[in-house]
């Protein structure tokens, strides 16, 4: 669904606390090694936005969604499955996240600006779905490549860049409209071996905090 802006967020080994706990799963999916329901299949669930009700307990606390009507719905209601998914369709929560493939993902503003230059246009961040922004300093043009293996410490919490991050279609959807635009995942292919910012866990939990400093470690 759409994001949530945070100013601040608690990181475990499970990610932002409360990031992805719930997952709709497609009816006649269930066996498939992707049985959710994502904007692959509906680009419109960008305009579905959820929030905490009782953020000050994230992991506990349940989940709102506001429909592109202006309907609250609690994300177990079926209703809400149902408007997704179809009959059939339903919520299921996980404790532990429900991720594609790593807790964690990064970009730098760099990276965003840098692919925004080669398609000849501006890019929204959201288009990324990163669960971390950040500003690196120097000139490269896609800095955090050269961070996989190294471990960035942001305030107390410290996490591990594992792998570059592979792109697929979901970042051709605009998260405004809905409109599809095929020729940016094409540029991430022909100019970037189709990755994109990186994928990341959590070595020490801690709070991370917009404006924080970011150390990069070895």
């Amino acid at each position: 669904m759409g994001a949530e802006a945070l100013t601040e967020a608690d990181v475990s080994w499970q990610g932002l606390a409360g990031d992805r706990r719930s997952a709709f799963v497609r009816d006649g999916a269930e066996q498939s090694g992707f049985p959710w329901l994502t904007l692959r299949q509906r680009g419109e669930m960008n305009r579905y936005a959820p929030s905490l009700t009782n953020p000050e307990d994230p992991e506990t606390s349940p989940t709102s969604v506001r429909t592109p009507s202006g309907t609250e719905l609690d994300v177990t209601d079926p209703a809400l499955a149902t408007e997704l998914g179809g009959e059939g369709a339903r919520v299921i929560r996980n404790c532990r996240g429900i991720f594609d493939t790593f807790p964690l993902s990064l970009i730098s503003t760099q990276t965003i600006a840098s692919l925004s230059e080669i398609v000849g246009e501006p890019l929204d961040v959201q288009r990324f779905r990163p669960n971390i922004l950040v500003e690196a300093t120097g000139d490269s043009p896609f800095p955090e490549d050269e961070w996989v293996g190294r471990v960035l410490t942001i305030s107390s919490m410290k996490m591990r860049i594992d792998k570059r991050d592979g792109r697929c279609v979901v970042i051709t959807i605009d998260p405004e409209t809905g409109e599809r635009r095929p020729e940016i995942l094409r540029a991430v292919a022909d100019h970037r071996q189709g990755c994109l910012g990186v994928y990341g866990t959590t070595v020490a939990k801690g709070k991370v905090v917009v404006g924080d400093p970011v150390l990069l470690g070895v």
